[in-house]
């Protein structure tokens, strides 16, 4: 029974050994892989960033496609300016952020930050100026402290509460058994939709970025979380650039200018108070059929 009890662990021991084997080949497969982005051998750091966003005939297509998703696309947005970007799936909108995070080269063209070419600038500078809180935010299964000091690892826990209570995210940390100390579990699996999003936020302020992406961030939460996320994005805005990318109009009213995508070009800009006294309108209409169905 002794011998039997032995071959049966020595049996599960070998299991363990091939499947950690079979996995550690897909890791080293993985950090074998070539960046499809690569830094410029000059490439500089981004310093000071005031938040002047330009596309200048901009071309770009995936692999795989026959036609490109933007053919000479030019855009301004000036510093501090919140602009929402609004139309259906695949119109462009989150390839706009994509390519201004530099995921993706572009075909032709440049993308400029204060002037500068962002092929120019090292990426890991380049994304420390931007701050993204995307429609499911990316926790570790770590503590809510350490999940929002992700943003600025060196940041002390007064900082972060601070960060925290800006988020409006503060009370419900600190009614967890172990506050700031509680661990999220895989994907922040222990938390709810509305909670997640705060800990991005509080994330976001912490990083204290000068360029905002707000990537849906209000989706699928109900109505009086969604009040309390947008309070805190509306204040997380104040002075930066922002790109709000949203399905739901009810979160791009206040910004400072709404363009509407359709297949990679812009097909309507302006204020949603414009926009909505436009006869045949695509918002008009795309804002109509959310609040009537």
């Amino acid at each position: 029974l002794l011998v039997s009890g032995y071959v049966s662990s020595l049996g599960e021991n070998i299991q363990m050994l091939q499947r950690g084997v079979n996995e550690l080949g897909d890791v080293v497969a993985i950090s074998e892989q070539v960046p499809g982005v690569q830094d410029a051998p000059d490439a500089v750091a981004a310093g000071p960033v005031r938040g002047e966003i330009v596309f200048q005939d901009v071309s770009f297509g995936y692999a795989g496609q026959d036609a490109r998703l933007y053919d000479a696309f030019s855009l301004r947005i000036a510093p501090g300016e919140t602009v929402a970007l609004v139309g259906p799936s695949g119109s462009g909108k989150s390839t706009f952020v994509k390519l201004l995070g530099r995921f993706y080269d572009v075909d032709g063209g440049a993308i400029l930050i204060d002037g500068r070419d962002i092929a120019s600038i090292a990426q890991a500078s380049l994304r420390q100026g931007v701050a993204v809180v995307p429609q499911d935010p990316l926790l570790f299964h770590r503590s809510i402290a350490d999940n929002i000091a992700y943003g600025r690892p060196e940041a002390d826990r007064a900082a972060i509460e601070a960060a925290a209570a800006r988020a409006r995210a503060h009370g419900f940390i600190a009614s967890l058994p172990d506050g700031y100390d509680t661990l999220v579990g895989e994907r922040g699996v222990k938390l709810s939709g509305g909670e997640r999003q705060r800990v991005a936020i509080a994330r976001a302020f912490l990083a204290d970025a000068p360029i905002l992406v707000l990537d849906e961030a209000t989706s699928s939460l109900d109505t009086i979380t969604e009040a309390q996320v947008q309070a805190a994005m509306d204040e997380l805005a104040v002075g930066r650039t922002t790109i709000i990318i949203a399905h739901r109009l009810s979160s791009v009213r206040s910004a400072d200018r709404i363009l509407v995508f359709d297949r990679g070009r812009i097909v309507e800009e302006g204020r949603h108070d414009a926009l909505l006294t436009r006869p045949g309108g695509r918002y008009r209409a795309l804002y109509e059929l959310q609040a009537t169905g």
